[in-house]
């Protein structure tokens, strides 16, 4: 199952609905952490959330390519990517070890 956005809300709103987080609250905290995050990658600064792990925002240089559809070579423009890498608290909860 995909955890998505309405169900981060949703469950945010279940943990702290009974101190009075409304789900319109909650919609509007998640609202806004994801747009302090959005708004820090497209700044091209990192992010790091200790015992989650890191955003990060890498560049990749303009590169050979191919068209799919055609097989014709092409240049690929360069770019912004962006990575993460979990922490290692987490790869031990993913891998069962806690």
């Amino acid at each position: 199952m995909t955890l998505t956005k309405a169900t981060i809300i949703e469950k945010l709103q279940d943990e702290l609905g009974s101190a009075g987080f409304t789900k319109s609250k909650s919609s509007e905290v998640i609202e806004t952490l994801l747009t302090i995050m959005k708004d820090t990658m497209e700044k091209g600064e990192d992010i790091l959330i200790s015992g989650f792990g890191k955003f990060q925002v890498r560049e990749k240089a303009q590169r050979k390519g191919r068209n799919p559809a055609t097989g014709d070579a092409m240049m690929l423009a360069p770019r912004r990517v962006v990575t993460f890498k979990c922490s290692g608290r987490l790869r031990e909860r993913i891998n069962g070890g806690e």
